[in-house]
């Protein structure tokens, strides 16, 4: 029986022992996933939450999310037709440019590409975002805001003070204009005042399927990523 291209060998170079075993684990992780699941998504993602990934990562199983080092995750694909582990595949790692991820999934085409379109989430933007609308405050009581806290609205450059115990501009005050950069101080002010100016979003660029072969599903090659709440790992969490 001829020899199984994903008991191919790897050579990663320039490495240390314990970062070899880590890139020797994921690209046995993705061949694992390639013989597993019936096909492959790759995408990009807008605002990146790693709470909110958790979710969709519930929502989804026995689905896989993956993410990791483009590089060694193409590793485990293969990079060109003479060492891609299933025909076609070598396609999926070109697509594996910035930030992006990998939905490996048994799921039918038509229920991934529906679920993408359809889902996202409004979160709190953070600093470096360009704010897509502008926010201001009127002059007078801000009143969802307790007492003590008027003080930490002055560090963050709020035009305050305390009126009888109740929160108060003194001015009116322009939080962020739209097409501006968010600071870290207008961030934290978006958020004291519930404004949610991000969506989290995953955008689908690509996709494989057994028997099928590779599919482009986007023309667009925008990096769509923002900071997430902590480097995400590779594979699933």
């Amino acid at each position: 029986m001829p020899k199984s291209k994903r008991d191919k060998k790897i050579s990663l170079t320039k490495t240390s022992k314990k970062g070899l075993a880590l890139k020797q684990k994921i690209v046995e992780d993705v061949r694992n996933c390639v013989e597993k699941f019936e096909s492959i998504y790759v995408f990009t993602f807008r605002n990146m939450r790693n709470e909110i990934m958790k979710s969709v990562r519930e929502e989804w199983k026995p689905s896989r999310f993956f993410f990791g080092k483009n590089r060694v995750i193409a590793l485990g694909f293969g990079k060109t037709v003479e060492d891609e582990v299933e025909e076609g595949l070598h396609k999926i790692s070109g697509m594996l440019k910035g930030q992006c991820g990998l939905l490996f999934t048994n799921c039918k085409k038509q229920e991934v590409i529906d679920w993408f379109e359809s889902y996202s989430v409004e979160e709190y933007a953070r600093s470096g975002f360009e704010a897509n609308k502008t926010v201001e405050l009127n002059e007078g009581p801000l009143k969802q805001f307790p007492h003590d806290i008027e003080p930490y609205l002055r560090k963050l450059g709020m035009p305050t003070k305390l009126d009888r115990g109740v929160v108060t501009l003194i001015k009116d005050f322009e939080v962020c204009k739209k097409g501006n950069i968010l600071t870290p101080e207008q961030a934290k002010i978006l958020k004291l005042l519930d404004h949610r100016l991000a969506t989290f979003k995953l955008v689908l660029k690509a996709c494989w399927m057994k028997g099928k072969g590779f599919e482009k599903l986007s023309e667009d090659d925008e990096t769509v990523a923002e900071e997430s709440d902590e480097e995400m790992e590779a594979g699933d969490e």
